[in-house]
């Protein structure tokens, strides 16, 4: 039977069973918690794999499980490109704005995904990468984001095209394009249609409240204007309808408007081709989610052959923009028990060794749903809790406080570890990196994990410490 609310963790007071696998790479054994077979309560013991023992809390970045990810996608797009006889290609594009840190960026990369970026920070790590060798020539850069005239961000795509041909800007607003068509570089160009949520018609689209994106009216002229520019050619029309839609069905009915609009702009626009979906790819950021992939990959080719087919024009190359979908599931952040209070609450607190609000600011914020599961203590009794963050903040709870779910963790509490898991896309980059946090908590370590030719390898990034906090705080 369903649950109906969000399945967060274990929801029983029994032990869990040995070998009891919690999701595709979460597994119990022995009474410790192992992500695929690494078993996370070691790297607090003099067993550490990593070679040292660490200190808690510790954040885990666990690069094998982005490459997953991109894998998977590739081959369910393969898949259903030769089941409907789909005549176009498929782009992977990595959304960076998800987690931009180095490690990731690279893994990506070498995964052989293209890459979207949405600010002038980001053209300077794509340079870096060109340099490296990482982000070859074949590689397309998608360029979303606010990039107005006179902007850092328009100045520095008009130096990134000097060193990458693939590179394709999304035009935002009309006057995106001067800069373009003053640059004396030839540009492959994009436009996004102000199409965010859920639109039936493209009437509905026409009054779509959204700060992204042209208007119906606009694309057409755009579309017009770079025909007639000497140095500019149409390449990618850009739906995005949504963030962490996990109905297969809804999410290509919402998207069918845009393609409507697509198919009419490629009848007078020859060079048009690449139908961008954007984001939208939901991540499984609990235990219970389940989403279709394949079903979603083989209705969104089919109408946009239905489509294509009235207007009599050929079916476009298909990206989508993957940024959620592809880190969530590889960042963990781990925490020690430090101690339980019953204090006459209906149930009893469990306090961390570091902040829920400010490690997973979602999760206050917006009510977010994360895993959390404990690393050690598994084949012992369980009771329903309440988790506290260390901070002096009545926000620093968890679940959040407008959730139905319940988490149970072991009774137990002596060295007791838990482990907050999909938290690697957004947590990060929203609480800050190197940054002075809430409470004035130090950044935790970081253990990069990667796994080559069935062997670990772990690169240890110290966190903060007590003067680190100082200085950025001005003392």
């Amino acid at each position: 039977m369903m649950a109906n609310h969000p399945v967060i963790g274990w929801e029983s007071e029994g032990p869990v069973p040995e070998g009891h696998q919690f999701n595709t790479y979460l597994q119990a054994r022995h009474g410790r918690l192992h992500l695929h077979d690494l078993d996370l309560a070691s790297l607090f013991t003099q067993e550490s794999p990593a070679g040292q023992v660490l200190p808690s809390p510790l954040e885990v970045v666990y690069l094998p499980l982005i490459r997953r990810q991109i894998t998977t996608m590739n081959q369910m797009f393969a898949d259903v490109i030769e089941e409907v006889g789909y005549d176009g290609r498929f782009y992977y594009t990595y959304a960076s704005k998800a987690n931009a840190a180095e490690e990731v960026i690279r893994t990506t990369l070498g995964a052989g995904a293209h890459h979207e970026m949405s600010s002038t920070v980001d053209v300077d790590i794509v340079q870096i990468m060109i340099r490296r060798g990482l982000l070859p020539p074949d590689r397309l850069i998608v360029c979303n984001g606010f990039k107005t005239a006179g902007s850092q961000y328009a100045a520095n795509i008009l130096q990134l095209r000097q060193l990458h041909q693939n590179l394709i800007p999304v035009i935002e607003d009309m006057g995106e394009l001067s800069p373009l068509l003053t640059s004396g570089h030839p540009f492959a160009v994009g436009l996004r249609m102000k199409s965010y949520g859920h639109h039936a018609s493209e009437t509905e689209m026409r009054t779509a409240n959204s700060r992204f994106g042209l208007s119906l009216d606009d694309i057409w002229k755009a579309a017009d204007y770079i025909a007639t520019a000497p140095n500019l050619k149409l390449v990618m029309y850009h739906n995005m309808v949504g963030s962490q839609i996990t109905d297969p069905e809804a999410f290509v009915n919402w998207l069918k408007p845009g393609i409507e609009v697509y198919a009419r702009l490629r009848q007078r626009h020859s060079s048009l081709h690449i139908f961008n979906f954007g984001g939208g790819m939901p991540a499984a950021m609990t235990l219970d989610f389940h989403f279709d992939y394949h079903d979603f990959g083989r209705r969104l080719l089919r109408a946009l052959q239905e489509t294509c087919r009235r207007y009599n024009v050929p079916t476009p190359d298909v990206m989508g923009e993957y940024g959620r979908y592809t880190t969530s599931e590889h960042g963990a952040h781990l925490f020690s028990v430090i101690t339980a209070k019953e204090n006459g609450s209906k149930l009893p607190w469990y306090i961390i060794d570091g902040s829920i609000m400010s490690s997973f600011p979602d999760s206050w914020a917006l009510g977010e749903h994360f895993i959390v599961l404990p690393l050690n203590h598994l084949d012992k009794p369980f009771q329903q809790v309440q988790l506290g963050g260390i901070t002096c903040d009545s926000d620093d709870v968890y679940p959040p406080k407008p959730s139905q779910s319940p988490l149970y963790l072991p009774v137990e509490t002596d060295g007791l570890m838990l482990g907050f898991f999909s938290v690697g896309a957004y947590q990060e980059m929203l609480g800050g990196v190197r940054g002075s946090k809430h409470c004035v908590l130090p950044e935790a370590y970081e253990l990069v994990v990667d796994r080559v030719d069935d062997a670990y390898q772990f690169q240890i990034l110290h966190g903060q410490t007590p003067d680190d906090v100082l200085r950025n705080l001005g003392y």
